[in-house]
């Protein structure tokens, strides 16, 4: 199997250097730890023994998923809560190409994951002589997916390539970046020399002329408000403050939830989807937008026209003309902008409860658009929120019970995390993704929320999990196949094709990898597999069966 650790013809000698060097794997492994990588994901295969030589001596621990996919979606979820950079170690060719949809979904959701494979020797043919896991260009296919895929030429240049992949993290709006490492380099011994690190930077500042404009234009709105996104995570507390000085009610996009709780009598949550609420958004007179691209795979339509100010805050100087253009550009780092417009707005205000009645019934508004399709699931989802506590992190898919259920309707706190992949939209998420997470921060609560067909993209993950004995929740609403697919297919007048599942007895799937398997009838019955499940070791699939409507 491609990329397996299966015993194969070794291409390049394995002998231990003399000790007057570093080999390339030692040298790249080196650098990784000297910018705090502790944890890497992956899967060992002939090509790259000689990094996985030099983890343990440089205290890199390895997790060692069944598939590179799920490296990928774990070392995302990884970076997602510890706040590090997630690291992935492939081998070449079909393994690097088989944790590609990973990459393109960290680039999707601005995550810092960094993918360190070998590559063919130095000086290769261009010509095929078929090398084992041979590609014409392993550099290219990632450039597609990736923000940066760099191919080494020396020895000298692994460590600066690491160097410039965490100083890209930390100046940029943060997105995966691919390093190859030839073969011949991997293996071949240079000198030591110094560890070479990413600089120590501050924070980008936003002009302070556009800083002006932004407040003053805040300052005089009547119908202020405000939209956060994921890069607006790092300013939590600096969001919720801004809201209350202008009265300002707060909508997330699904990578933003939960910055301001969504409890919050301010709070409209995720819910750019609903129309009532792109109606509002439209009727503002300055909207603030922190960390988001307002684009279409959070709105699930263009965005309407705004008929105010726009004023932007990003770390990414493109997102102020991609899409809505800004009327008010703030380039820089979301916890000092906001800070920079708190001083200079007045804080006195906030705590109106015409604002906070208003904010109720757009609420109401938006429910009762969706309380029909949703009500099946909304009992369910209040189970899993009465059980969980604050800081608990929950994993998604690309699962109706995600996006129309849980995304808008299950309230998570500042404290807790929602991980969904949006904009590129991968399936086989949430279980990877939980393991990671659950790597990040051992003893913080961790379930993953799935559809039976999303599931089934990464279900050899529950191996992982066993192996662990991650006490991981495993919730799975079973629709019996595609279901978003069979609606739209039957909302187009189509004959559903290709969508329905043939049943899955999935607990005992799981009981079969040497996890636990419990199937939930009703709510009580969700909850109650849901508290054992956090005190079980290993993990614990609950299917909740769906009867959706057609």
């Amino acid at each position: 199997m491609p990329g397996h650790p299966l015993p194969e013809p070794p291409a390049t000698p394995h002998a231990r250097p003399p000790r007057n060097g570093l080999t390339g794997g030692e040298a790249l492994v080196r650098a990784l730890a000297a910018h705090g990588v502790t944890q890497a994901f992956g899967i060992p295969g002939t090509h790259n023994l000689e990094i996985y030589r030099h983890l343990a001596a440089h205290r890199i621990d390895h997790l060692n998923p069944r598939h590179e996919q799920g490296a990928g979606y774990a070392a995302d979820a990884y970076a997602r809560v510890s706040g590090r950079p997630g690291v992935a170690i492939t081998t070449t060719g079909p393994a690097l190409l088989n944790i590609a949809a990973a990459v393109g979904q960290a680039y999707s959701d601005s995550v810092p994951l960094l993918v360190v494979s070998p590559g063919m020797p130095l000086h290769h043919p261009r010509q095929s002589t078929g090398l084992l896991h041979e590609m014409r260009s392993q550099t290219e296919a990632l450039r597609g997916v990736a923000a940066v895929s760099h191919r080494v030429s020396s020895a000298e240049e692994i460590g600066v390539a690491v160097a410039r992949a965490f100083t890209l993290f930390r100046t940029r709006r943060p997105r995966p970046v691919h390093i190859e490492i030839p073969l011949d380099l991997l293996t071949a011994v240079a000198p030591a020399g110094p560890v070479r690190t990413a600089p120590p930077l501050s924070p980008a500042t936003a002009d302070p002329q556009a800083l002006s404009a932004a407040a003053a234009a805040l300052r005089s709105a009547a119908r202020p408000g405000i939209v956060l996104g994921g890069g607006a995570r790092g300013a939590a507390a600096e969001c919720l403050r801004l809201a209350v000085a202008l009265d300002a009610p707060v909508v997330t996009s699904a990578n933003g939830k939960g910055i301001v709780a969504e409890t919050h009598p301010l709070s409209l949550g995720v819910s750019l989807h609903s129309r009532p609420v792109r109606r509002w958004l439209a009727e503002r007179d300055v909207v603030l937008a922190v960390g988001t691209e307002l684009a279409e795979s959070d709105l699930w339509e263009p965005l309407p026209a705004l008929g105010g100010t726009l004023v932007r805050a990003d770390i990414d100087p493109a997102q102020m003309y991609a899409g809505p253009p800004a009327d008010i550009p703030l380039v820089g780092d979301a916890r000092h902008t906001l800070r920079s417009l708190l001083a200079v707005l007045p804080e006195a205000g906030g705590a109106h409860p015409e604002a906070h009645r208003a904010v109720a019934a757009l609420r109401e508004e938006r429910n009762a658009g969706t309380r029909s399709q949703d009500a099946h699931l909304l009992p369910y989802l209040a189970a899993i929120a009465a059980v969980l506590p604050a800081n608990a992190v929950l994993t998604s898919d690309s699962a109706q019970c995600c996006y129309y259920g849980a995304i808008p309707h299950l309230p998570v706190a500042p404290e807790g995390r929602y991980l969904h992949p949006t904009g590129f939209g991968t399936l086989g998420y949430a279980l990877p993704a939980a393991i990671g997470a659950k790597t990040a921060d051992p003893a913080r609560p961790v379930v993953a929320l799935s559809g039976d067909g999303g599931l089934q993209f990464s279900v050899q993950e529950l191996a992982t999990a066993v192996q662990l004995r991650l006490p991981l929740p495993v919730v799975v609403f079973d629709n019996g196949g595609y279901g978003e697919i069979r609606d739209e297919m039957a909302s187009r007048g189509d004959r559903p094709t290709a969508v329905d599942l043939p049943p899955v007895d999935l607990p005992a799937l799981a009981r079969a990898y040497g996890g636990h398997g419990v199937r939930a009838d009703s709510p009580e019955a969700l909850a109650g597999a849901l508290r054992r499940a956090l005190d079980t070791p290993g993990p614990t699939l609950i299917t909740v069966p769906q009867e959706l409507p057609r």
